[in-house]
Parts: structure tokens; sequence; C-alpha cells
């Protein structure tokens, strides 16, 4: 089913991150929408009450007393937390993202009872490959806006027709602009059952999936899976692991390591506990997040000299506004330890390894994945692969799918 273009409804967005019921999409959405296969153009519309209590909770801020240490082993610095709380408050502009993000055409619909926000940017090209694009966890649909259209119209960002894609990108359940499930059951296997059918409704009947983070796992859940259609997966974040009797490169101290598992333990036991510190202060749910950035992209325990604050600000405030701090780390609760059945995934894979991320060499990733058909480990990056390098990560889908065209 296609997006009914004619459709101008808007999204809106309630006081406190709620989707109004009364005023946006979801008002459009009847009580049969889910065996309808009711599609409802969506748009953003931050109120600007919301904003002016962001800033107002902003300039409330009491804040702890300065680290006794002089790095990021206690956590965020103050003073950096301080520096980057400054910016929002009085020069960060929400608009900004908001009409990036609305220039993309997005939708909503049901499935499986779950409302589920998506863009969707069709290319000109009748033989674009179409690619369904995951985030993952403390990410959001703003980790692509920079690779959309580079994707979408390759010819005119270097690129030639034949590298032309069309590109959907769902909100993860309890993330952005979806719904926040009130049940439990909403782990990977389900959203890999549910992006199929996004992809179906839409009407793609050959398509490729690509995700790191979370969206790596899912990948996996779906390519385990095999739905009709799915031709071959793309992934940004190694898992895979080192073959009985061998060990893996040396890391950090183990005790080190486990200091950075704290987020990931609190995330899978005691998400609601964590949730009401990240619904009630800006400045926590920011410093949840920017402590990521830190401690995962390239620009290490610098996340300046990956991101700039307005990108940094627009993921966090994306999450401010939706108040999906606590659903969104729901997913950990739901499917920390999960993986697919199996000991090895037979659907074409294809790899990009962006160095801050790297994992162990490739005849590891190999004997899981004996389809592997592509390989390449990049020259800059990190976890957040298509947010710190758009080109990069641009070009190695291209290269990537080349032979998985029809």
């Amino acid at each position: 089913m296609t997006e009914p273009s004619e459709l101008t409804r808007r999204g809106v967005l309630a006081r406190g991150g709620q989707l109004a019921a009364a005023a946006g999409v979801i008002a459009a959405a009847s009580a049969n929408a889910a065996s309808s296969g009711l599609i409802t153009p969506f748009k953003i519309a931050v109120p600007q009450a919301d904003i002016d209590d962001l800033k107002r909770r902003l300039a409330a801020t009491r804040w702890p007393e300065r680290e006794p240490v002089d790095d990021w082993s206690q956590g965020v610095p103050l003073a950096r937390i301080q520096a980057l709380i400054a910016y929002w408050r009085d020069k960060y502009d929400w608009r900004r993202i908001e009409a990036k993000l609305n220039s993309f055409p997005q939708f909503r619909t049901e499935i499986d009872g779950l409302g589920i926000h998506y863009i969707h940017a069709r290319s000109k090209h009748a033989n674009a490959l179409p690619m369904i694009m995951t985030h993952g966890w403390p990410g959001s649909i703003i980790e692509f806006a920079e690779v959309i259209q580079p994707l979408v119209d390759p010819e005119a960002f270097g690129g030639k027709a034949e590298d032309a894609f069309h590109v959907v990108v769902p909100s993860l359940p309890g993330y952005g602009f979806s719904d926040r499930p009130s049940h439990t059951g909403w782990g990977m296997e389900r959203i890999a059952t549910a992006w199929h059918t996004l992809m179906t409704r839409l009407g793609y009947t050959r398509y490729v999936a690509q995700g790191g983070d979370w969206g790596a796992r899912l990948c996996l859940f779906m390519g385990a899976q095999r739905p009709q259609g799915l031709a071959a997966l793309h992934l940004n974040r190694p898992l895979y692991w080192a073959p009985p009797g061998e060990k893996s490169p040396p890391g950090p101290p183990r005790a080190r390591w486990e200091s950075e598992l704290g987020y990931r333990i609190q995330q899978s036991t005691r998400p609601q506990t964590l949730g009401y510190g990240l619904a009630d202060s800006p400045v926590g749910q920011a410093a949840w997040i920017y402590e990521k950035y830190a401690a995962w992209s390239a620009g290490k325990w610098n996340p300046e000299a990956a991101f700039s604050m307005d990108a940094m600000l627009d993921n966090i405030s994306l999450y401010w506004f939706t108040n999906t701090g606590v659903s969104s780390g729901r997913l950990y609760w739901e499917s920390i330890d999960a993986l697919p059945p199996g000991d090895k995934f037979d659907i074409p894979i294809a790899y990009s390894i962006f160095p801050a991320e790297k994992g162990g060499p490739k005849r590891w990733a190999e004997r899981l994945f004996p389809n592997l058909f592509y390989w390449n480990e990049v020259e800059a990056g990190g976890h957040f692969a298509a947010f710190e390098q758009p080109k990069i990560f641009v070009r190695e889908l291209r290269s990537a799918f080349k032979t998985m065209r029809a």
C-alpha cells in the first residue's frame, strides 16, 4: 500500500511528549487500522510551550559538586555538561532539525497493535533498491538525516543512478514518534516481524536491511526469520566473536570494562526507576546520552571531536520532547541477551568495520556468516557510523549492495 499523498494532516506533539490524539495523526487511525493497513502522513510540530518549558527547566538546574577526578572515570565531568547545557539553553534551535526531518516524507501506520513512525523517501529512479535502516540506543532517525538524500538521489551527491535506494527509516517501538508499548513482548523477534510487515505494506517484494547497535541485532533476527523478499543485510556493528580455543584481542582491564556496562545493567533490570530521572530532568537525559557519545565515538572521551553540539542536542532533544527516556530503555529489559536461533546465518551479509568500533578479524565473521559477500575496514568513524561519517557510510552502502541489485 502506498502513502496517500493527498492527505495533509500534521502530527503534533502535545506537552510532556505525548502524541496528541485529538490533533495529530493518531486521530486519523480508526479502530480497524491494523487490519486495514492505514498509512497516515506525519509532520513533527513540537509546541512552543514545550520548548519554553525546557529552557525554564535548564535555567533552574540544581548542579552537583565537581567530580574529584580529572577524567571521565566517574562519569560526565561537570564543566563539560555545563557547557553543553548552556548551549542548549541559550543558543540551540530545535526548529532547525525539525525542519530538516520534515523535509522527508514521514508517516505512521499501525502494526500488530502498535503505531509505528517512519520516514519513507522514494527515489526518482524506478530501479532503486528498497532498504530499511534501523537505529539503536541512544540513537534515533536523526542518525540518518544526512545520508537519506545521498542514498535516494545519488547523482546529486557524486554517485550514479544505479546507486539509488528507496529508503525506509522507522523509529523503534518506544523511541521517537513511534508508540510506547503498554505491554511487555516488544523485543527483537517481534520488531523484526513488524519491519517485514512494514516493507510489505509499502509494496516492496524485494529489499535489503541495514543496522548498527540494536539495528544490527535486529537485522540478524530478520535474517534468521528469512521472510520472503529480504535479500541481504548490511551491518556496521561487529556481532561476531572468537571461535572456541582462540582468545579475543586484548581489551581494557576487566574492572574498567565492567564499569562501561553500567548503563546496560540499569536499563535491562530497572528501566522504570531510571526513567523517573530521565523524564523529569533534561540535564539528566542529556548527560545519559552525552556520555555515550564520549565513550563510543571516534572522538574517544572528547565527543565534540566527533559531533557538533547541535548534532548531539538534536538527538537529545528528540528524546526529551518525546519523553522516551524510559520507554527506549525497556528494549534492554526485553532483549538484552536475545540472539536469533542457530549457530550460523546463511543470509547474504555485508560488513563495514569502522575503526573505533572494530571487532575481531574477518575470519571470525566468516565462521558465523558463511555468505559474507562484502567486507571493508574503513578509515574513520565509530559506533554511530551514519551520524559520525555520513559520506563514508553512504559510500559503503553503495559499494556493499552493488551485487544485490536486481
